[in-house]
């Protein structure tokens, strides 16, 4: 005979139930409530609703203004889907336009917990991206992107990347020697474009300048062949105005 199966009961966790019914409440009054209001309508202890207001306008979900609570933007992030990959896919969006405007590849890296980081790449067969000749990471005194986002790290980082990563010639045009190095990002000023040519691969120049991505240093750079590197500062101007055109509307976020 057939022995009659028993479905488990789902674990529910209480305290995200009733923050979750103080959100709800919350969310009912466009201009706010006080703590009160909320801890009734949502049947809880006015205690208890307290400890949960307080915890759910420490992570943004709540924002409390002249004594009343309202949503907060991390209810606005979710409810939009802003979430890693829609960041991600709108980086990637941004470097696709600005290829289509310029006409040359376009790369985008930040620089994150000591490591440079290679996002995201937009390119087309007509202007491919240069072929990795070696570890972005470990040849960052050598490639525009590198050298950028170098230049923008205090000095201390700047040394701690450095000793991990020596200063090594890639090519006969590459920067020497660590001094040169340091000198080189030591006269760049804040907005100042980098340009290396065939320092990191030969055949290619390329040109780099910071973006805003938080506290984190960030950096958008472009390449075209040497035989067209009259290309190149026309390029990085234009990508400039198309850069400052999205400020606006895309805050490049780095919890990627």
């Amino acid at each position: 005979m057939a022995t009659a199966t028993r479905t488990a009961a789902p674990t529910l966790i209480g305290s995200v139930q009733r923050a979750l019914r103080l959100l709800e409440s919350a969310g009912s009054h466009p201009d706010g409530a006080p703590a009160k209001q909320l801890a009734r309508e949502a049947g809880l202890p006015l205690p208890t609703a307290y400890h949960l207001l307080r915890t759910l306008a420490h992570e943004g979900y709540l924002r409390r203004e002249k004594g009343v609570f309202v949503l907060g933007d991390a209810v606005q992030r979710l409810a939009h889907g802003d979430g890693p990959q829609n960041r991600r896919s709108k980086i990637t969006e941004s470097l696709v336009r600005w290829h289509d405007a310029t006409g040359v590849p376009v790369y985008f890296a930040v620089y994150d917990d000591g490591e440079i980081d290679l996002v995201s790449v937009a390119d087309s067969p007509a202007a491919p991206a240069v072929a990795d000749g070696a570890d972005i990471r470990e040849t960052g005194h050598a490639h525009a992107l590198g050298q950028c986002l170098l230049s923008r790290l205090d000095a201390e980082s700047r040394h701690d990347h450095l000793d991990r990563y020596p200063v090594r010639p890639l090519t006969p045009y590459s920067v020497p020697d660590r001094g040169t190095l340091l000198e080189r990002l030591g006269s760049l000023g804040p907005a100042e474009p980098v340009v290396e040519r065939q320092e990191y691969r030969l055949g290619t120049v390329s040109a780099a300048v910071p973006i805003e991505a938080g506290a984190t240093a960030g950096a958008v750079a472009i390449s075209v062949p040497l035989h067209q590197q009259e290309r190149l500062l026309p390029a990085i101007e234009r990508l400039r105005i198309e850069m400052a055109s999205l400020a606006s509307s895309l805050a490049f976020s780095i919890s990627i």
